[in-house]
């Protein structure tokens, strides 16, 4: 029996990131991320009592709909790519 060819490695560190360059996986992603923070935070503003100071949990379910439209923001985005570091 011969061994067979080794595999050739890949050179790209893009390559073992999830979406790679799929720019419609981003978009719907990203998309998703974004609705899904909005989503949050019209829930949260819902539970606000009109007129009275917010209480802690909706304080930070505002905070966690803030991270989640972040997150879609960068992965539509991807400013990964646009700087390279020199070693």
């Amino acid at each position: 029996m011969s061994n067979p060819p080794p595999v050739p490695e890949k050179s790209s560190p893009q390559a073992t990131i999830l979406l790679g360059d799929c720019w419609s996986c981003r978009m719907l992603l990203g998309s998703g991320l974004l609705t899904y923070g909005g989503y949050v935070g019209m829930q949260a503003r819902r539970a606000m009592s009109p007129g009275g100071p917010p209480s802690l949990g909706i304080a930070v379910q505002f905070m966690f709909a803030a991270g989640l439209a972040a997150w879609g923001v960068v992965v539509m985005v991807k400013p990964a790519e646009k700087y390279t570091r020199v070693a």
